[in-house]
């Protein structure tokens, strides 16, 4: 009986070092900790089941979440089902006949309702998903699996990373059950796609312009610059297509220092009205090569609380979008209004965005037209700037737009009082 609570204490302890350094960590070595606490648990759970069938008892029902074989100890007992209840990670216990002994809060949300009972159910009830069937059949057996991935498809699609590890019978014979975890890994699933997608559309978006560049250098070198008709013409092409790369680096440079949270917001009273005419008077020769007429209807009182750089950053890439991609004699209009939030419209006469990109306009690199923004110079980022710009405000930005009506974007900034109580922000995307 000593010995018992010494071997149940050592777990018990190891248990709680164990949470408190998963508690801690991040990334590969919380995941590595968590492996551990599985072991731990296993080890424990094996125990118990083997203390069980020894004593053979008349209540010799299936286990269930409560540790109530540990009556030695209350505290540890309390404290395991209390570790297995709150646990993120859902974890599962099966006996050798694949029917289910232990399970907890996550576990029962991953298969059912939190309502439903799943103990004492085998395991084929619960999924007929084969990826997990198959790792828990392999563990009765004796062998452990690492890596399974399980994905779910409820309300929305989740991702798990499955570890099962075999429990070995009491007289070590033959198999005790298994118990596995579940590592909900949706998240940094969705993120090394965003990585890969943004690495693929970064390599796509130099390389036009590099091969470009390296053609015409070859085509210079190889005896094309004594062409007195057109050599200057490739040196355009060339600087145009260096500019453009400058620009695509420059816009990744700025993203990736907002997505980092390393721009800080600080926001103060300004008058709109010479933010918006210096804007404007910036883009003029872009308006004028278009014959687009741009017009400042803000009335020349208004006032925002925001940082003066940001918003003209995204005031911008506002209307130096509502220029390129509007019609030919087309206009620009830019407003104000102003009662529980202000907000900025630029509003244009083109030919407007079709509903099925609205979504997704604010993606990085995501273009309705992407032969003509890159005709046009764009790299597919600015948009992207602007949404993170407006959020660092507490201000969000919006796009209204019919196909063939022309578009809205409109930036919304919290009112002064809210952003003088709150102060100057950061950026964290």
């Amino acid at each position: 009986m000593i010995e018992a609570r010494s071997i149940f204490g050592s777990v018990f302890l190891s248990l709680i070092a164990l949470l408190v350094l998963a508690a801690l960590m991040s990334g590969l070595l919380r995941v590595l900790v968590l492996v551990a606490l599985v072991l731990v648990i296993g080890f424990s759970l094996g125990l118990l089941l083997g203390r069980r069938r020894e004593r053979a008892t008349a209540s010799g029902s299936d286990l269930d979440t409560s540790p109530s074989g540990l009556n030695s100890s209350p505290f540890s007992a309390k404290f395991l089902d209390s570790a297995l209840k709150e646990m993120r990670e859902g974890l599962l216990v099966i006996d050798a006949d694949m029917r289910v002994v232990v399970s907890n809060r996550a576990a029962r949300n991953l298969f059912s309702d939190l309502n439903d009972v799943i103990d004492s159910r085998r395991l084929t009830e619960l999924t007929r998903n084969p990826a997990i069937y198959d790792a828990f059949l392999d563990a009765v057996r004796g062998k452990e699996r690492t890596g399974v991935k399980v994905e779910t498809y409820g309300q929305e699609r989740r991702v798990f990373d499955l570890r099962v590890v075999p429990l070995r019978s009491t007289n070590g014979h033959g198999s005790g059950g298994a118990v596995g975890v579940f590592f909900d890994v949706t998240r940094l699933e969705r993120l090394e796609i965003i990585r890969q997608e943004f690495l693929s559309n970064v390599s796509h978006e130099l390389r036009t312009p590099l091969t470009s560049i390296r053609a015409l250098a070859e085509t210079l070198e190889n005896g094309a610059i004594e062409d007195h008709q057109n050599n200057r013409r490739f040196l355009s092409i060339i600087q145009k297509n260096a500019d453009r790369m400058h620009r695509l680096i420059d816009d990744i440079l700025e993203l990736s220092a907002i997505e980092a949270g390393n721009v800080k917001v600080k926001p103060e009273i300004i008058q709109l009205y010479p933010l918006v005419e210096d804007v404007i008077a910036s883009l003029s020769a872009s308006a004028a090569a278009r014959k687009v007429t741009v017009n400042d209807l803000v009335d020349q009182k208004a006032e925002v609380f925001a940082d003066p750089h940001r918003l003209v950053q995204m005031l911008t890439n506002l209307v130096d979008n509502a220029i390129k991609f509007n019609r030919e004699g087309g206009t620009v209009t830019i407003r104000h209004e102003s009662d529980r939030t202000d907000r900025i419209r630029v509003e244009d006469s083109g030919e407007g965005i079709p509903a099925h990109h609205l979504d997704r306009l604010f993606e990085r690199f995501y273009r309705v037209d992407r032969a003509r923004s890159r005709e046009l110079g764009g790299t597919g980022l600015g948009l992207a700037i602007v949404k993170h710009l407006a959020r660092a405000h507490g201000g969000e930005v919006i796009v209204e737009s019919r196909f063939g009506d022309g578009s809205q974007f409109t930036i919304e900034l919290p009112q002064n009082t809210t952003m003088k109580a709150a102060g100057p922000g950061t950026l964290n995307a």
